[in-house]
């Protein structure tokens, strides 16, 4: 830049205001001041740039999820809230730098000016580990103790499946899900305090995996065991897809024996034969709050949790 001032008898300052084009210097001046540099073959050093401001400008997005088979990255959880933090990290000039739970020691990730956390493991366990990078952090799931998140409200996800199920007049509702999770807690306690209001007791089938097979599983355990009950309500849309599957080889009709709810809405919901009964998140809209709370953070400016509205989608289930 010292050069290109030299050349351009104009300031370091104004080069430097000129390349990044800023408003302060006039439009003519900054495109003569930018062909000059493009002819002279000068490159802005980013690194040389963010070590001067301190800032590596990347937040680093880790999702805590297992990928598998059934389980895809391509699913909307995390795929739709990637896009909300990448268009609006993007638009403030940041780049993301997306990993997974196993790549989240790599140097790159402590470097970043802030993590954003999909996901918040069994127990809070990977908001507890990635907490000791000690970076800006913003994290998507169930309210908990001191770390600003973004969630969806689950509890009143779980009270609007208690009160369809009632409604349709059930009585012997399973829930299936694993309640270690912050977020699928929520769902179980806002479920199992609606429907003591109305003197039902829920069953809770305990599973880790959000599969088609874990769903599938679920309902045989059921059956083997002659277990009554007549709703399910899963903690994703794919356990439920996987127990109506279950459901209909084992001779139960949904949602004539037995109406099924899942979670998430996912797009795969709507064209499901039957098609799904699902509680919809705001994905999108929870991506952005995620990307605008951490760049604020970076700032050192004060957040706060937020939690969005769901929305039970019914359908033939």
């Amino acid at each position: 830049m010292a050069d290109l001032a030299k050349m351009a008898g104009v300031s370091k300052i104004t080069i430097s205001r000129a390349l990044s084009d800023s408003p302060l210097v006039n439009r003519e001046t900054r495109e003569r001041l930018q062909a000059l540099a493009q002819e002279a073959g000068y490159k802005l050093n980013v690194s040389a740039r963010n070590l001067r401001l301190r800032r590596s400008h990347t937040v680093a997005v880790i999702v805590e999820m297992k990928p598998s088979h059934d389980r895809t990255m391509l699913d909307p959880y995390p795929l739709v809230l990637l896009g909300g933090i990448s268009q609006e990290l993007t638009a403030h000039g940041y780049s993301v730098l997306l990993t997974t739970r196993q790549g989240a020691t790599a140097a790159a990730v402590q470097a970043a000016d802030g993590l954003i956390l999909l996901g918040q493991g069994s127990r809070q366990d990977a908001v507890r580990r990635f907490d000791k990078l000690g970076l800006p952090m913003v994290v998507w799931g169930a309210p908990g103790d001191e770390h600003v998140v973004v969630g969806s409200d689950n509890r009143q996800g779980g009270r609007v499946v208690a009160e369809h199920f009632v409604s349709l007049g059930r009585r012997n509702p399973v829930f299936v899900g694993n309640p270690n999770h912050p977020e699928i807690f929520e769902r179980l306690t806002g479920f199992v305090d609606a429907l003591a209001a109305h003197g039902i007791k829920p069953l809770l089938i305990r599973r880790d995996e959000f599969t088609l097979a874990s769903g599938g599983d679920a309902m045989h355990s059921l059956m083997d065991r002659a277990v009554p009950f007549d709703a399910v309500f899963a903690c994703s849309d794919l356990l439920a897809m996987g127990a109506i599957r279950a459901l209909n080889k084992l001779g139960r009709t949904v949602p004539g024996d037995v109406s099924v709810v899942g979670y998430d809405d996912m797009p795969l919901a709507a064209s499901f034969l039957p098609p799904l009964s699902s509680v919809r998140q705001d994905w999108q809209e929870g991506g952005t709050l995620l990307a605008r709370k951490v760049l604020a953070m970076i700032n050192d400016q004060q957040e706060q949790s937020e939690t969005l509205p769901v929305e039970l989608v019914v359908r033939e289930t």
